[in-house]
């Protein structure tokens, strides 16, 4: 699972979830040729991350390469069951990546096409968002 070594510090505030707000960065294929692009405002925890970049490999094998382009960084903080109200903030329970409309999540290259649509649609059902896959277009 994805999370950082070192944090300055361990418990994050949960800040606001801007709903109309767009990505301003990774917007555009850096890497790839194809990618898959966030269209709504998602919390992406690192076992979902995970779990579409093990689809990705799986598609992939030897042939192609593969970019994320996000990283679970906000600590998110939980406290246990049945516990009363107060007493602090809770422990850290895992790490999310909060994504934007326009975001690039992943990129791959170095396969046909039609596999790498396949492979994007398969990733993409991994997820809790809807998104889109879009390609670098040929100048």
């Amino acid at each position: 699972m994805l999370q950082p070594r070192k944090v300055k510090h361990r418990k994050h505030q949960k800040g606001r979830r801007r709903e109309r707000k767009k990505e301003t960065r990774g917007t555009f294929l850096a890497f790839g040729s194809y990618g898959l692009q966030a269209l709504e405002n998602v919390w992406l925890t690192s076992n979902q991350i995970e779990a579409a970049r093990k689809v990705l490999v799986r598609h992939l094998r030897k042939g192609g390469k593969l970019w994320i382009r996000v990283f679970p960084d906000k600590p998110i903080t939980k406290k246990p069951s049945e516990v009363k109200m107060g007493g602090g903030k809770g422990d850290v329970v895992g790490y999310v990546a909060p994504v934007r409309p326009g975001r690039i999540i992943f990129e791959i290259d170095g396969i046909k096409r039609e596999e790498a649509f396949e492979a994007l649609r398969e990733a993409s059902s991994k997820l809790p968002t809807k998104t889109r896959i879009v390609e670098k277009t040929q100048i």
